[in-house]
């Protein structure tokens, strides 16, 4: 590493906190702690922070309030923990915005390699776009700005996309009125085969949809391909 990632752990449990500190800290990042949502906003507006580690079972604002807030304005990426390890509790951290989810207990080298996942996934469109992607893309009366990562339509508000969204929105532009399978999506933006009950891409799908669509429980503009996957139906114009 050229320079030590700085990693942001928000946990109301002290000892968790520390835990994971020290280890992050083996591991050569620069950490910050946070017990909560307002300490974790102070960081953030003090301190260039690569990546959260974000608790979801917290007191007053949860998990799932702060990576919706911090969604809305940040693609910084979120990987979030929860002592609940439903799916039910994973699907709806990742349609938050979440990039990725663990349940606890887990192994912190497990941790480890995650946020190393997460963090070479979230630069590998910036890397891109400095080479050969134009700066704003056109489809369907939205604008995508690639470089910031954000979506408007019209004179409307400003969308800030978290960066597995950004990867599949990309990867359907790209390849615009073709039909593009689960598996393809997945390997493509998270670099891994798919298993049984990954529902990752599919939450993508569904909070794309959530921006993009009139009405996203009948969609018109990322359309499920029966038997294949999803496909968007656009053309596309870039600048």
């Amino acid at each position: 590493m050229t320079k030590s990632d700085h990693i942001l752990i928000v946990d109301d449990d002290q000892e968790i906190r520390q835990l994971l500190s020290d280890y992050l800290q083996s591991a050569g990042y620069r950490i910050w702690t946070a017990a909560d949502g307002n300490e974790m906003r102070k960081w953030l507006e003090t301190v260039q922070i690569d990546l959260i580690v974000l608790d979801l079972m917290m007191p007053g604002e949860d998990g799932l309030a702060l990576c919706r807030d911090l969604r809305s304005r940040s693609e910084t990426p979120v990987i979030m923990l929860t002592a609940r390890g439903s799916p039910l509790d994973r699907i709806v951290g990742l349609e938050v915005g979440a990039d990725d989810y663990m349940p606890k207990p887990f192994d912190p080298r497990e941790l480890v390699a995650r946020i190393k996942v997460v963090l070479k996934r979230a630069r590998s469109y910036p890397l891109q776009a400095e080479r050969n992607e134009p700066g704003t893309i056109e489809f369907a009366d939205w604008r995508l700005d690639t470089q910031a990562r954000q979506l408007q339509k019209g004179d409307g508000p400003v969308i800030t996309l978290g960066s597995s969204d950004y990867l599949v929105l990309r990867t359907l532009i790209e390849h615009a009125n073709k039909a593009l399978t689960r598996d393809y999506l997945l390997n493509n933006v998270y670099s891994k085969e798919s298993l049984p009950f990954d529902r990752s891409i599919d939450v993508c799908i569904s909070r794309l949809r959530q921006h993009l669509e009139p009405d996203p429980r009948h969609p018109t503009l990322i359309r499920t391909v029966r038997n294949t996957g999803y496909m968007l139906t656009a053309d596309i114009k870039t600048a």
